[in-house]
């Protein structure tokens, strides 16, 4: 799959992309990553890219012509007819069932805006899918790329050491959309404080239905919204439900 990324600040991509496990999908090509700068598109001899906004208002605007011309160029480049994205506030929040979606695309032109925003009439013209981290504004889209391109990586083909382990991730549905339980490993005692007796007594029922409890018991308590998702869609079973009611 191929990501092209329109951004001021592609160098800021540089050790992201070459650091850490899912650099193996960027090596190995499975997930190509591209950069296209509209300043390079940009006219005079300031490469201007910005304006003042019309109405008046505080900071600068994005000029829809540079990033227009950046991204025909990365449309003719490509042989497919890539959505492009542009991460923004008003965006459908991204989950991990949008991220498994992209994983198995072709790929995104992604764009990256700064300043106050980017020309709207760019927006209007050729933006097929906003994406939002959440209720919270970043200085521009590159830290919401990284974070598509670093979820979507790590869901390919040998890219983890354990090829199970994404599937015992947070809201995966290997673990019906539940959180994780909480981990642990050597030494068994540390500062006085022990590991659950369970996961050392080699007895992997025991430690499986612990596992399932304490995923049933985090999720009740910080995420209600997903154990109801998952009890409407029947993921839930008896001994989950006495769990819950404490009836068990």
């Amino acid at each position: 799959m191929r990501f092209d990324v329109v951004t001021l600040f592609p160098e800021l991509f540089a050790p992201f992309l070459t650091v850490g496990i899912t650099r193996r999908a960027y090596e190995s090509g499975q997930v190509d990553v591209r950069f296209s700068n509209p300043r390079d598109h940009a006219i005079g001899n300031y490469r201007r890219i910005d304006d003042r906004p019309f109405g008046g208002g505080p900071g600068m605007v994005m000029m829809a012509e540079p990033l227009e011309k950046a991204l025909a160029s990365i449309q003719a480049q490509r042989q497919d007819k890539a959505p492009v994205v542009l991460f923004s506030p008003i965006g459908q929040r991204l989950d991990h069932a949008a991220v498994q979606q992209w994983s198995a695309s072709d790929g995104a032109i992604l764009v990256c805006g700064r300043y106050e925003g980017i020309d709207q009439r760019f927006i209007d013209a050729h933006v097929d899918v906003q994406i939002s981290l959440g209720d919270f504004v970043l200085s521009g889209g590159e830290v919401a790329a990284m974070a598509l391109l670093d979820a979507v990586a790590r869901l390919q083909p040998g890219v983890l050491t354990d090829q199970d382990s994404h599937h015992q991730d947070s809201f995966n549905p290997a673990l019906d959309g539940l959180l994780d339980c909480p981990h642990y490993t050597r030494p068994d005692d540390w500062e006085g404080r022990k590991v659950p007796e369970v996961l050392t007594s080699g007895n992997h029922e025991h430690i499986e239905r612990w596992r399932r409890d304490q995923r049933l018991a985090l999720t009740a308590a910080h995420r209600p919204d997903l154990v109801e998702a998952a009890r409407k869609a029947g993921r839930l079973g008896a001994k989950d439900e006495a769990f819950l009611t404490g009836k068990r």
